[in-house]
């Protein structure tokens, strides 16, 4: 029991601070990572898909062992514990700074600085700005919100309760992994298909969580769940497309089209195809969602936790 309220007292402390505080702005050990991650890949890259792996391994295997090591050094003591807690999910979340970015663009395109909030846009997402309207640039946003609810926030928390400290930290290590060398570059296609396989298969119980917590919390929950069913499966992400489809659906909105990466054109499905054009209005209901779906996340994450440990509990006795 002490252990259950040790980690539901410390995710909802880190959790507290990242909404006072955002990102840690000087030291974030999350930069630190992939600066290491970085120089792993300059010792390792060849465009082969073993060396990829072993990039995974040495990097995420050696974040989440880390993390295991300290729990274990810190089981019995439970102030420690909790802070060691308050510290990882204050580390790996990333809600307000979300947030903030997205109300940060959305503040240029209402004041009618386009060129303002062209230039905030890669903050958010890869997404290529130049071409973009305000309304192109606005959808950009509410995509980015709802994808990175679901990465920034309750898939670290789904693993946190699932696996404590080290679920927390290898999540956000997996994730860091598949931005900086999951895509389907020419030089990334062989070499970080590991870690973008590894994302796809670490996000899934996140993804769904998101997209039926956006539905509870949304103000049209039938329509995010018709979006769902309807839309989730035509896109090319298996995370992304579910979480995308019920901010879509819950929101009223349309996402998804034509999109620019680099000059590189995608043409994606249209999700929740019976819902109006984003608006810059949108912005702003799309973050307010993200923060009930975190604050719902974290309320699953405690019961799950203590779950979990009950079960461990009951099994150890039998």
């Amino acid at each position: 029991m002490r252990a259950d309220r040790t980690f539901a007292h410390g995710v909802t402390a880190g959790l507290v601070a990242d909404l006072l505080l955002g990102d840690p702005r000087r030291g974030h050990p999350v930069a630190a990572f992939g600066r290491a991650s970085a120089a792993v890949e300059r010792a390792l890259w060849r465009d082969h898909r073993g060396r990829g792996a072993l990039h995974t391994l040495i990097c995420a295997g050696g974040a989440t062992a880390g993390a295991a090591l300290l729990s274990r050094a810190l089981r019995g003591r439970p102030r420690a514990s909790l802070a060691l807690t308050a510290a990882a999910t204050w580390t790996v979340v990333g809600g307000t700074s979300l947030g903030r970015e997205a109300r940060a663009i959305g503040g240029a395109l209402a004041a009618g600085d386009l060129a303002a909030a062209r230039e905030r846009l890669p903050h958010l997402c890869g997404r290529d700005p130049r071409s973009l309207d305000a309304d192109g640039v606005a959808r950009a946003v509410v995509e980015s919100v709802a994808e990175n609810t679901s990465d920034a926030v309750v898939g670290a928390l789904v693993w946190g309760a699932l696996a404590g400290v080290p679920g927390l930290v290898g999540f956000r290590a997996v994730n860091t992994l598949d931005a900086m060398v999951g895509h389907k570059s020419d030089k990334y296609r062989k070499y970080g298909w590991a870690s973008a396989r590894l994302d796809d298969v670490a996000g899934w119980p996140g993804a769904r969580l998101t997209a039926v917590l956006a539905a509870l919390a949304g103000p049209d929950p039938r329509g995010a769940v018709r979006a769902w069913r309807a839309d989730a499966g035509r896109h090319p992400s298996p995370n992304a497309g579910p979480v995308e489809a019920a901010f879509a659906g819950a929101l009223g909105v349309r996402l998804g089209g034509t999109l620019s990466y680099a000059g590189r054109m995608e043409h994606r499905p249209v999700l929740n195809a019976p819902g109006r054009a984003v608006t810059v209005a949108d912005i702003e209901r799309a973050v307010r969602l993200s923060r009930r779906v975190s604050w719902l996340t974290l309320a699953a994450a405690v019961a799950t936790r203590a779950a979990v440990r009950k079960g461990r509990t009951w099994v150890a006795g039998c």
